[in-house]
């Protein structure tokens, strides 16, 4: 019986070593990730002349010009406003209008 158990320890061995191998990757690959580099959406000190989180309101309608729709978004913390449409032939949305709120509320200086 030990002649027989004798040839398929080798083999097994071969079939475990890869294993290992990649496991030990596999674990330098999840340290790596764990206590890598942090990456941030934004910087963690924010500059005082950076621009404000926005706060959104959208206001959806009826455009005048054909029977098409469109959603107006209405940034209140930067005084901002965008116009979208949605066209359907070509799947994508259009941006048609932008204002600057500030600027409207401003009075004019050349009166």
């Amino acid at each position: 019986m030990d002649q027989d158990q004798e040839p398929s320890r080798p083999a097994t061995k071969r079939r475990v070593f890869p294993l290992v191998i990649v496991n030990v990757v596999l674990v330098g690959v999840l340290a790596f990730v764990e206590f890598g580099p942090v990456a941030l959406a934004q910087p963690a000190m924010a500059d005082p002349t950076a621009r404000p989180r926005g706060q959104y309101t959208l206001v959806g309608g009826r455009v005048q010009t054909g029977n098409a729709n469109a959603v107006w978004v209405i940034d209140s913390a930067n005084q901002e406003m965008v116009v979208l449409q949605w066209e359907d032939g070509r799947n994508l949305i259009k941006g048609i209008g932008y204002r600057d709120l500030d600027d409207d509320a401003q009075g004019r200086s050349n009166r």
